[in-house]
C-alpha cells in the first residue's frame, strides 16, 4: 500500500506546493469536462470546440496525476520514474495544453483571414464611413453558427498543420524518452542533457505561440473596434485579454524552463529543494504558465451553442386565409419557425471561432 507522509521525503513547503497545484489543476479539468458534457447536450455531434475543452481537461488531469505521482515515488524509491516514466508523465500533459491552443490559433486565424476576404469582396477602403464598417463587422459576428461551430466533422488546413505538430511532438517525446531508458545503462547518452534539450525546445515552441496570439489577439481587438456593439465589445477585450495572458504567461513559463531545471524535478533529490525558491518557481511555471491560460479560456467559452434538435428537413405548406374584411391570417406553425430561426440568428458567438 502506498503511504506518504508530510515532509518525509520532501520538505512540507514543496509538498503544500505540489498539493495545491494538484488541487488547482483537477478544478480545471473538473470545469473542462463539465462544460464538455454541458456542450454535448446541446449537441451531440463532435465539434472544434469539445475537442478544445477535451484538450484542457484531458492536460490537467494529466498535472494532477503527475504532482501526487511525483511525491510517492520519490517516497518509494521508483526508478523508472526518475527516467522515462517521470519524464512521459511530465511532457504529456504540457503537449496536450500547447495542442490546445494551437487549436485555438487556427481558429484565430482562420477568422482573421475571413474578415479579410469579407474586406477585398466588398470592395473596403479606409475611407468607408463607420456606419458601412459596423454593418460589414456585424455580419461577420451574426454569422450563422458554421462560422462557430461546425455540426459535422471538418479538418481545415490549418487544423491539420495542428495535429501533424502533435504528432511531431508526441514522437519527439517517445524518441526522447528512449533515450533517456538507454542512458540508464553505460553508455555515453546523457539522460538528464536529452531531457533539458527537450524541455528547451518545448519552451522555444510556447515562446512562439504566445507570440503568435498576441499578434493575432491584437489585430482582432482592432478589428473588432471598428463595431459598434455591446457583444462586440465583450468579445474584443476577450481577445485582448488573452493576447496579454498569453505573451506573459508563456514567456515566463519558457524562461523557466529553460533557466532552471524546475521541469525535471522529478529527478531531483531532496537536498536540491531547499528554502522557497523552488516552490516559488513551481508556482510560476505551472500555475502562471499553464492554470492562468486555461482558466482564462475556459471562462471566455462559457457560453453555450445553440441546441440543435433534428436534421431532418420538413416541406412547409403555407396556407393563408383571407377573411371577407381582407385580413391575412397566417398559420401558428409558420410563424413559430420565423420566430426559431430569428432566435438562433440572435445566438452570440464565443471569442474561441469554432
Amino acid at each position: 500500500m502506498l503511504k506518504l507522509r508530510i515532509g518525509s521525503c520532501y520538505p512540507k513547503t514543496y509538498v503544500g506546493v505540489n498539493a495545491g497545484l494538484a488541487c488547482v489543476h483537477g478544478v480545471i479539468a473538473l470545469l473542462a469536462f463539465c462544460q464538455l458534457i454541458r456542450i454535448h447536450s446541446r449537441n451531440s455531434h463532435w465539434t472544434r470546440q469539445k475537442v478544445f475543452h477535451l484538450m484542457i481537461g484531458s492536460s490537467n488531469l494529466g498535472y494532477v496525476l503527475y504532482f501526487v505521482l511525483t511525491l510517492f515515488a520519490a517516497c518509494k524509491s521508483w526508478l523508472c520514474w526518475s527516467y522515462s516514466c517521470g519524464f512521459i508523465s511530465m511532457a504529456f500533459p504540457k503537449i496536450l495544453f500547447v495542442a490546445a491552443f494551437l487549436l485555438l490559433l487556427s481558429f484565430w486565424v482562420d477568422f482573421f483571414h475571413q474578415s479579410n476576404e469579407d474586406d477585398e469582396d466588398e470592395g473596403w477602403s479606409p475611407q468607408e464611413a463607420l456606419l458601412e464598417k459596423t454593418s460589414k463587422f456585424d455580419s461577420i459576428i451574426n454569422c450563422p453558427r458554421e462560422c462557430c461551430t461546425f455540426r459535422t466533422i471538418h479538418i481545415g488546413s490549418r487544423q491539420k498543420v495542428v495535429i501533424l505538430v502533435t504528432l511531431l511532438f508526441f514522437s519527439i517525446t517517445i524518441a526522447s524518452a528512449v533515450l533517456i531508458w538507454i542512458g540508464m545503462g553505460k553508455n555515453p547518452i546523457d539522460s538528464k542533457v536529452v531531457a533539458q534539450v527537450y524541455v528547451d525546445i518545448l519552451a522555444i515552441a510556447i515562446v512562439l505561440l504566445g507570440g503568435a496570439l498576441a499578434c493575432y489577439g491584437l489585430v482582432l481587438f482592432l478589428k473588432m473596434r471598428k463595431v459598434r456593439s455591446e457583444r462586440a465589445t465583450c468579445e474584443m477585450w476577450k481577445f485582448a485579454g488573452l493576447a496579454v495572458i498569453s505573451i506573459v504567461c508563456f514567456t515566463s513559463s519558457a524562461y523557466v524552463a529553460i533557466t532552471t531545471n524546475i521541469p525535471l524535478i522529478y529527478h531531483w533529490r531532496q537536498q536540491d529543494i531547499d528554502g522557497v525558491r523552488t516552490p516559488l518557481l513551481l508556482v510560476l511555471y505551472y500555475f502562471v504558465g499553464s492554470s492562468v491560460p486555461s482558466a482564462f479560456v475556459l471562462c471566455g467559452m462559457r457560453e453555450l451553442p445553440p441546441l440543435i434538435v433534428s436534421h431532418t428537413q420538413e416541406e412547409w405548406t403555407t396556407i393563408v386565409f383571407i377573411t371577407d374584411g381582407s385580413e391575412v391570417i397566417y398559420p401558428q406553425s409558420w410563424t413559430a419557425a420565423a420566430s426559431m430561426q430569428n432566435q438562433v440568428r440572435d445566438f452570440p458567438v464565443t471569442f474561441m471561432v469554432v
